[in-house]
């Protein structure tokens, strides 16, 4: 008994009831309902015994007691034991049926003092009856069976989808070739049972069981806890179910939204409405609005106002320059994203590692990863969008007779509503069953949870520096070139700040030795930004192909492009991008009459040229004042007064005045002065002729000689 390999019997040990040996230990949320309130009328006899009182509590004692032969004061524990197991004697007599009901039919002395060691031991429910918790004997499986169940799971994983009855014939011949043929085998209903209870449903898709399958291979059995602001935050992006209109010809377009959703408070700390579909700029900047505090605009009153308790209002408008609304800001530890191809890049990695972030995609079949977001949209749909005019509905079945022509609110008007709406009624928002777990049954909203996490852990007031957006732009590493300055996407920039580099390389070596790094926004082509290495001040570097005056109508990286394309069928090698000017402009419609405009372009057309112009105000927005250019500012000043959705006429206009203002830009550099003008017809005829009589003036000079 003294060895060290020797160990009690689960089945013999009596520190354990007998419906735990050799299981987990029994619980009251193990039992039936009818069973739980049998244990209570048992624990209910066994108070009075105990007390006197059925609740086991003097301050809720029922009327009439203590009844006499229970009273402590008067008679001992023997006493009412006996008393106790007497009167359930006679309550067995009077009703038998009703007694072997209540499990009280065979209750006696020694029964009473057994339940009150039960109880003290295990609690209420050793009162429970062993065999009202009786071991599921279940289906009895074989070692030979199991290896052929696993087996033949590996198997099915890796081949297409097989059904139930296809899975029993695979067993079967495991069975057989490896054990023999007598091996006993279950039958069809037993072995399909088994696989759904060991491997769970078969309906999913096979390539979704087999990544589920790898995720259970990998998985820790752990799961992380959010517990603050800004410790996850949830990304996703979807397509508005509103009908806008685009602010170039007003026709009616569908948006993305793409949403960021603090997982601890429920807080929306960003969102952005994009034309196109998301790329990875976009996110970027998403990601920088989380980092940055919201602006209060015009039209909103002081009750929007930031109003979170510790840090005074007037301090964060002193940090961020402007009055700040009621919307948290932080920096992100963990991004939770799915598996899109925006989040699957060079450049979103990058975007990592500047902000300090993990940008982790969610796991194959794990909806709880991102539950929140989704949960966020639904949300959103229901309380906003449904009554908006242009709602398009869950399907297609349910839309309206013409949601498009209700449409109504264009893209900016949308914007400012989707914010104004976030402030004031999202973040004061009841959580109701989604309250946090230390307080389930307090009123809470995304507000006060934020106000709760700055009182516990405090708020770090970190704005980032205006220059982070030029570190979130996508990088090109190329050479200056002496004259030209550098090239980048088919396109020549230059500038007074490649003055000094023009001529000396980098000293980076690796794969981009002796060149420099320059960022671009893809959004406007027209500007690249550098840093200069000696200072780190940033730069502007316009494209050479800017006139001097007047503005260029926005185009894109496939705008470009296309100019290449068209340069080459034409057979031409132009020498600067200046001569690439007026085909681009061509290329963009601003030669095109006014008047022509929508009977000239198709639908897909005009949503280009309105994607173009969405993009270059995004990205005027986006840009530092500091940085601003001419075109720059007048852009983003353009899209801050943007009072008519209707800008085609205006977008024709700005390209025909473009390409008047190349034109005399031109002309002016190939002829500096205002030229002489002609003489009259005949005037050099009547010079040389003999028979011109002179003027009165040379008549009279004439005389004064003579």
């Amino acid at each position: 008994m003294h060895h060290p390999t020797c160990r009690s019997s689960t089945r013999t040990r009596k520190d354990l009831p007998a419906a735990s040996r050799g299981r987990q230990p029994k619980a009251m949320p193990d039992l039936t309902p009818e069973k739980q309130q049998l244990t209570q009328l048992r624990l209910a006899h066994l108070n009075e015994v105990e007390t006197g009182y059925r609740s086991g509590d003097p301050l809720l004692a029922a009327p009439g007691e203590p009844r006499p032969q229970y009273d402590p004061d008067t008679t001992t524990l023997t006493q009412r034991r006996q008393a106790k197991a007497e009167e359930l004697r006679l309550a067995v007599a009077e009703n038998p049926e009703q007694a072997a009901a209540l499990g009280l039919k065979q209750v006696g002395y020694r029964t009473l003092i057994r339940w009150d060691m039960d109880r003290r031991r295990f609690g209420p429910v050793g009162l429970a009856d062993d065999r009202w918790l009786r071991e599921a004997t279940g289906r009895r499986i074989s070692p030979s069976v199991r290896e052929a169940l696993f087996a033949v799971r590996a198997e099915t994983l890796h081949r297409s989808k097989l059904s139930a009855k296809d899975r029993e014939r695979l067993i079967h011949q495991y069975v057989r070739e490896t054990f023999g043929p007598d091996e006993p085998v279950p039958s069809y209903q037993t072995l399909r049972v088994v696989w759904q209870e060991w491997f769970g449903s078969t309906g999913a898709r096979q390539r979704y069981a087999r990544s589920a399958a790898r995720a259970q291979e990998v998985a820790t059995g752990k799961h992380v806890v959010v517990h603050r602001p800004g410790q996850v935050v949830a990304l996703d992006t979807t397509i508005l179910p509103v009908k806008v209109r685009e602010d170039v010809f007003g026709d009616p377009v569908s948006v993305h939204l793409t949403l960021a959703l603090d997982v601890y408070t429920h807080s929306i700390v960003a969102f952005r409405l994009t034309l196109v579909s998301d790329t990875s700029i976009d996110v970027a900047m998403v990601l920088r609005d989380v980092m940055m505090p919201l602006p209060m605009r015009p039209d909103w009153g002081e009750e929007m106002e930031w109003a979170y308790p510790g840090v005074p209002a007037t301090l964060v408008a002193d940090f961020a320059g402007h009055k700040v609304a009621g919307l948290p800001f932080f920096a992100p530890e963990t991004v939770t994203t799915d598996h899109g191809s925006v989040y699957k890049n060079h450049h979103l990695i990058e975007v990592q590692r500047v902000i300090g972030a993990n940008i982790r995609p969610a796991r194959v079949l794990r909806p709880t990863d991102k539950q929140a977001v989704e949960r966020a949209f639904g949300a959103i749909q229901s309380l906003l969008f449904r009554i908006l005019p242009g709602y398009q509905g869950v399907d297609a079945a349910d839309r309206g007779v013409d949601p498009e022509g209700d449409a109504v609110l264009t893209i900016a008007e949308m914007e400012h509503l989707i914010a104004t709406w976030i402030v004031r009624a999202w973040q004061n928002r009841r959580f109701g069953s989604y309250a946090p777990s230390w307080d389930p049954g307090g009123d809470h909203s995304p507000n006060s949870l934020f106000a709760a996490s700055m009182a516990q852990g405090g708020f770090a007031l970190q704005i980032p520096r205006p220059e982070l957006y030029y570190q979130l732009l996508p990088t090109h590493r190329v050479m200056i070139h002496g004259k030209r300055g550098v090239k980048i996407k088919n396109l020549w920039y230059n500038g007074e700040a490649l003055d000094e580099y023009r001529f000396l390389p980098s000293r980076r070596g690796g794969v981009a030795k002796n060149k420099y790094v320059f960022h671009r926004d893809p959004r406007d082509p027209c500007f690249v930004f550098f840093q200069d290495p000696r200072t780190h001040d940033w730069h502007t570097l316009r494209w050479t192909g800017l006139p001097s005056e007047g503005e260029v109508p926005a185009f894109s990286d496939a705008r470009v492009r296309e100019v290449m394309r068209e340069v080459r069928s034409r057979g031409l090698a132009p020498k600067s991008d200046a001569e690439l000017l007026p085909l681009l402009l061509e290329l963009i419609g601003g030669n095109i009459p006014v008047e022509q405009w929508p009977a000239r372009l198709t639908k897909s057309q005009r949503i280009e040229h309105a994607r173009e112009m969405a993009q270059a105000a995004a990205a005027a927005a986006d840009r530092p004042p500091a940085a601003g250019t001419g075109a720059g500012k007048r852009a983003a000043t353009d899209e801050a007064d943007n009072v008519v959705p209707l800008r085609w006429r205006e977008r024709a206009q700005r390209g025909q005045a473009a390409v008047d203002d190349e034109r005399r830009r031109r002309r002016e550099k190939a002829v500096p002065e205002r030229p002489a003008p002609p003489p009259p017809l005949g005037q050099r005829l009547r010079e040389r002729s003999l028979l011109a009589l002179p003027d009165e003036d040379e008549r009279e000079d004439i005389e004064g000689e003579l």
